[in-house]
């Protein structure tokens, strides 16, 4: 299911809150800072058909511990299970923020 997703499910998210749901149970909201299409990333073997790799970058909107993980990222009318989100560095951005991104392959 998750090969089929594509950076369009992300992009009218931008700048809109969302939420994880973590494998602990909690919710965590976060807001959808930029979505970005990795074509350089492509296999070169992948027929041309496969979708293009992208990541989406995410700001969490409360104070958390959640580091990484598969969670369940709800979009309202679309739920995606066993998204693994990681957390990344702040890099001149607010250090007490938690900042993530979700990698697609």
């Amino acid at each position: 299911m998750l090969e089929h997703v594509q950076a369009s499910v992300f992009t009218p998210f931008i700048g809109k809150t969302f939420n994880l749901h973590l494998e602990d149970g909690s919710i965590l909201p976060a807001l959808v800072d930029v979505v970005r299409e990795k074509a350089e990333f492509r296999n070169p073997y992948a027929p041309e058909t496969q979708r293009l790799p992208f990541a989406v970058y995410i700001t969490a909107q409360q104070a958390t511990a959640f580091s990484e993980g598969p969670c369940t990222v709800d979009l309202g009318e679309v739920q995606l299970e066993g998204v693994y989100v990681s957390r990344v560095a702040s890099l001149g951005r607010d250090p007490n923020g938690a900042y993530y991104q979700i990698v697609f392959n």
